[in-house]
């Protein structure tokens, strides 16, 4: 039977361990069984026991301390990462070889190990070697995508993600129980975006001809293709959690190896009704 991985990625700050952790009391809740792995050797704690921590293998800190390379946070988090890559054997001890396995691998920040550096997709193929279904997650805070230009810088971090690891990728929008209610009513439009409309909303402020053509050309490719698209995240509403992980079980075809899930219902892919609901709950308070 195949093991699944969810590779939990997005900048700094995003909200990555929580959602490992709120998935983690999700899982406990519906008696489901889930890992949390950490990949990020700059990690100071979390809140979760983990499978594998890579701060056993390498740290960091320890890296910038030693005076024969001097390297910063990001050079040294990258020196890790490679250093990583090279003994992927201490994982796969780390790991075992239980099948119908369901592991988070709560991943770094920085957003150059999913761009032009091959370290996060020689993690992906090595994993894909061990016999698992990867969903790249990426996450984005929602307090940053209430702005226009702001959201499609987002989804360009997210689509250089996607491209980069060729893997199927589910990106969302945390911590919306933080926003205001008029932000989630404004935030709407982002979760499934026109981007044609949201380009001529702003046309005015865009001053510089050469800008507004790379702003069309980028519109264009999002919406032509409909390659990004954000599922909302709220960690206090258990049916919106239940939603989120039932895309990404269906994107990693999660269960379909099992004698009870064998008998499926014709509307077993998730739908998108949940959004409907939830922006007519906020706009009601």
């Amino acid at each position: 039977m195949p093991r699944y991985a969810q590779l939990v990625m997005g900048p700094a700050g995003s909200g990555k361990s929580t959602y490992c952790s709120t998935l983690i009391q999700h899982a406990a809740a519906i008696n489901r069984s889930v890992q949390v792995v950490n990949l990020d050797p700059a990690a100071e704690h979390f809140d979760y026991p983990v499978m594998a921590d890579i701060r056993k293998l390498i740290m960091a800190d320890d890296v910038m301390e030693d005076e024969s390379v001097r390297f910063g946070p990001n050079g040294g988090l990258v020196f890790c990462m490679e250093y990583f890559a090279n003994n992927f054997d201490w994982l796969e001890e780390s790991l075992g070889h239980v099948e119908d396995d369901y592991i988070l691998f709560d991943c770094p920040g920085q957003i150059e190990l999913y761009t032009h550096l091959p370290v996060m997709r020689q993690v992906v193929e090595q994993f894909q070697q061990w016999k698992f279904r990867v969903c790249g997650i990426f996450l984005v805070d929602s307090q940053f995508m209430v702005e226009t230009f702001k959201f499609i810088s987002g989804i360009m971090a997210a689509l250089s993600a996607m491209v980069s690891l060729e893997i199927p990728t589910v990106n969302i929008m945390t911590k919306m129980d933080l926003l205001s209610p008029k932000a989630k009513k404004e935030i709407e439009k982002y979760l499934d975006p026109d981007m044609y409309s949201m380009m001529e909303d702003n046309s005015v402020t865009v001053k510089s001809n050469k800008f507004k053509k790379l702003t069309k050309a980028i519109c264009c490719l999002i919406d032509d293709y409909s390659m990004v698209r954000f599922l909302p995240f709220d960690r206090t509403d258990e049916e919106g959690i239940n939603v989120v992980l039932q895309h990404i079980d269906f994107s990693i075809q999660y269960g379909e190896d099992l004698e009870f899930k064998e008998q499926k219902e014709p509307d077993e892919e998730p739908d998108n009704t949940y959004y409907d609901d939830f922006f007519q709950d906020n706009e009601e308070d």
